[in-house]
């Protein structure tokens, strides 16, 4: 089958061609045939023209007449030859127009939770950007054992049932779920039964799906002030009514949240390292935020988004351990400690709802591709996970303490200070005492150097400003040099 030789030859043969009537030469004809297809965007910029013997044969001409026809193709800048790659569409000035709306047209109404999301979704931190300089949330990603991976991968793919080619269960494949209770327990003293735990593409999911399940239109949904720009995204977008609750040094207020009118049907927290700050929530803290949740009959989402890099030097217990009724769903994520774009974390649910997060999963994405999963199990069975950990964290230490010397010797006198409280993340934020972070933000992304706007996390007027920069995925003379370019911006 190919494509492109088969569009060129239904147009030739069609008996509405647009070739040039007036054309008394074949390849004129030909000519013209296939700049049409290009300008109306029929044969796509990079598209592979048929070889001349081969189109010469489907056309039922001259080979020659297909040589002359790309030669003045060629010439005028519709396609490009090159030895061994043949012959390619180019991108054109007189490209086609797609079809515009017409406002003539009836078209039904965006639903109310579709506008709410379209509104909602600048808050989102973009992640189209390919640069890797200074993202925050990126693991060390020259650490990641792609050989290991890749090995493992291929003994999946060749072991291979055809049973393992159809569906799979909605929360994930039995032998990850109870692995990674098991993990979860091992590191975290959380004890969970495998059927808590749901495989999801990562936190933001987890978020969206636990929101669908328990949130109506109006419910109260507390959260930390700052907080995600993505956390506010998920809520807001399911038209929930979203609290800004303070943070002081032991942890969201929960003073605050006692005074505030709108009572909580859900409180989002990160409690083992808060974002952007890196304050680790308190004991005093924890049990303090569970008493109100039993009391208001909350549902605490404990968002424990870097738990192997934040909890490498101290650990408290989770809220979901200290919980005595239930109401912790515990989220992790692998994105954050492999790569992201693995795309697979996990959540642990209350009994309560595991039955609707199923029935909704069978509503919508279905599963995390099986692959992936066993993959991923045989790499925590290895004890790859384990040897992995290890390494991301002493990179991450290393390549974090150079970017703070850094950074101090150059940003001297800049306005540029680091918010530093000494709590392993895998991005810090650097407060600003004069400008508009999301005008650094724009100018920085400019030249390939990816940070996140403060001022975005918070949700009252009273906004921050400052950068949230991560460190860990560049080596140490990369990220010097990054440094210095970002330093000659300023």
């Amino acid at each position: 089958m190919n494509p492109t030789l088969d569009k060129i030859s239904k147009a030739y043969f069609s008996e509405n061609s647009f070739i040039a009537k007036e054309a008394t030469n074949l390849y004129t004809k030909v000519y013209d045939l296939i700049k049409g297809l290009i300008v109306k965007g029929s044969l796509p910029d990079g598209a592979v023209l048929p070889a001349t013997r081969l189109l010469a044969s489907e056309l039922q001409v001259s080979r020659s007449t297909i040589v002359r026809s790309y030669e003045f193709l060629r010439i005028e800048g519709y396609i490009s030859s090159e030895v061994g790659s043949g012959h390619k569409v180019r991108p054109v000035k007189e490209a086609f127009k797609p079809k515009s709306q017409n406002t003539s047209y009836k078209y039904p109404d965006l639903s109310e939770l579709g506008k709410s999301f379209s509104r909602n979704v600048k808050l989102l931190n973009s992640t189209d950007d390919k640069s890797v300089a200074f993202r925050p949330g990126l693991p060390p990603l020259d650490a990641f054992p792609v050989n290991k991976w890749k090995n493992l991968s291929n003994l999946y793919w060749k072991n291979i049932n055809l049973s393992g080619l159809s569906y799979s269960p909605a929360s994930g494949i039995e032998q990850l779920k109870r692995n990674i209770a098991n993990y979860l327990n091992l590191t975290r003293n959380i004890q969970c039964e495998p059927n808590q735990v749901f495989i999801v593409s990562g936190s933001l999911q987890s978020l969206y799906l636990t929101g669908v399940c328990l949130l109506n239109k109006g419910d109260g949904v507390h959260v930390e002030n700052p907080t995600f720009p993505n956390v506010q995204s998920i809520y807001k977008g399911l038209l929930a009514n979203v609290q800004g609750i303070d943070v002081d040094e032991d942890g969201i207020k929960v003073a605050e949240m006692k005074q505030n009118s709108v009572l909580p049907k859900l409180i989002h927290v990160t409690p083992s390292c808060h974002y952007p700050s890196g304050s680790l929530m308190s004991i005093e803290r924890r049990k303090e935020l569970l008493s109100f949740a039993q009391s208001s009959g909350a549902l605490i989402v404990e968002n424990d988004y870097e738990h192997e890099i934040t909890n490498s030097r101290v650990s408290l217990p989770s809220l979901f351990e200290l919980d005595e009724q239930e109401r912790t769903v515990y989220l992790g994520t692998f994105n954050r400690l492999l790569h992201p774009s693995l795309r697979i974390g996990y959540m642990v649910v209350p009994h309560f709802l595991i039955e609707p997060l199923e029935m909704l999963l069978k509503h919508s994405h279905r599963f995390v591709p099986p692959a992936t999963q066993l993959v991923l199990n045989q790499f925590i069975e290895k004890k790859y996970l384990y040897q992995h950990i290890n390494q991301v964290v002493s990179l991450s230490n290393s390549r974090r303490a150079i970017f703070k010397e850094t950074f101090e010797e150059l940003f001297q006198d800049t306005g540029f200070a680091i918010s530093d409280r000494n709590q392993n993340s895998l991005q810090l934020l650097i407060s600003l005492k004069n400008g508009n972070d999301r005008e650094y933000v724009d100018r920085f992304a400019e030249h390939n150097l990816i940070t996140h706007s403060y001022s975005k996390c918070f949700l009252n007027k009273k906004k921050e400003q400052g950068l949230i920069v991560g460190y860990s995925p560049m080596r140490i003379p990369v990220l010097k040099s990054n440094l210095r370019r970002m330093r000659q911006l300023v």
